[in-house]
């Protein structure tokens, strides 16, 4: 019998993912401190801010599997926040247009009955269109992606202001890379299928 796995996350774009998985689960924010370490480079404070959370969250549900996730969004090394108001969101996708910005998504399993806690961080890449301020003001006026890293919703109206995306898991760019969830349920022996 599979052990009850608990998403350590308030996103509900995450929630809807996992139930593509069709297993049940259940969900828990771990309200943690996401800033960066000084010096921390963006797919180390996505793969530390997964692991937290998991460990944070598997401290009071030891009999439980714990999936722990972060995402940061990179414009040349440099981390994007998520922008919570229009005029922040305005000035990222300015400088994000025709360009190309790097998700990294990472992921954390952890068993806190066995200390099992398995870890990667899968990235993704998206080039933006080239767009101007009015496509811009309309896109946020429309989506208000205020709580997506980058200011971007692929699974939304934020196609549109996608040219291109390349990664080898198109859930990373959502925020929870599902084809490394699997491999890492195998491992810990949960039956998905």
């Amino acid at each position: 019998m599979n052990q009850h796995l608990i998403l350590a996350s308030s996103s509900p774009f995450r929630r809807e993912l996992l139930t593509h998985l069709q297993i049940p689960f259940s969900w828990l924010s771990p309200d943690v401190d996401e800033t960066p370490l000084s010096n921390e480079l963006p797919q180390e404070t996505a793969l530390r801010l997964a692991q937290v959370k998991a460990r944070k969250i598997g401290e009071s549900n030891t009999d439980a599997l714990i999936i722990g996730c972060d995402q940061v969004a990179t414009l040349d090394n440099q981390q994007l926040g998520k922008p919570l108001t229009h005029d922040n969101a305005t000035r990222q996708l300015r400088l994000m247009r025709g360009r190309e910005v790097i998700f990294h998504s990472a992921l954390c399993l952890y068993n806190p009955a066995t200390q099992n806690m398995q870890a990667e961080v899968v990235p993704y890449i998206v080039r933006f269109r080239n767009l101007t301020d009015e496509q811009i003001e309309n896109y946020l006026i429309k989506e208000q992606p205020y709580h997506c890293a980058g200011s971007a919703k692929s699974e939304g109206l934020g196609i549109a202001i996608i040219e291109k995306m390349t990664g080898d898991d198109p859930n990373a760019l959502i925020g929870l890379p599902l084809i490394a969830l699997v491999n890492m349920l195998q491992n810990e022996g949960f039956a998905v299928i």
